[in-house]
């Protein structure tokens, strides 16, 4: 049994990405932001769709040509399909995502 809190490290340069269960349809991953933001004038675009779920701390991402800053809390859960671009513009101190990446 492994505890989705444990074994966060204190202090990291860059976010901690762990991949938690992958198949081939599928790649759920644990992420770990302590302050963490995309970098300025980035914008991610992928090929998967993916779902997120913030677990612990908060987050503010941003998607292109919307002006509006979403924010997440615990709980909350977003969709972001597949080439729709956005970024991270925040996060707390000690942040934990869920996210689910699928074809």
């Amino acid at each position: 049994m492994t505890n989705i809190f444990s074994d966060i490290p204190e202090n990291q340069k860059a976010e901690l990405i762990e991949t938690v269960l992958q198949t081939s349809n599928f790649r759920m991953e644990r992420i770990v932001s302590q302050g963490h933001c995309s970098p300025e004038g980035f914008w991610y675009d992928q090929d998967e769709n993916e779902w997120v779920i913030l677990l612990k701390g908060s987050a503010g991402i941003r998607f292109e040509e919307k002006e509006e800053l979403i924010v997440l809390h615990p709980g909350d859960y977003i969709q972001i399909p597949r080439h729709l671009k956005h970024r991270v513009e925040w996060t707390d101190e000690e942040t934990v995502w869920l996210a689910v990446h699928y074809k």
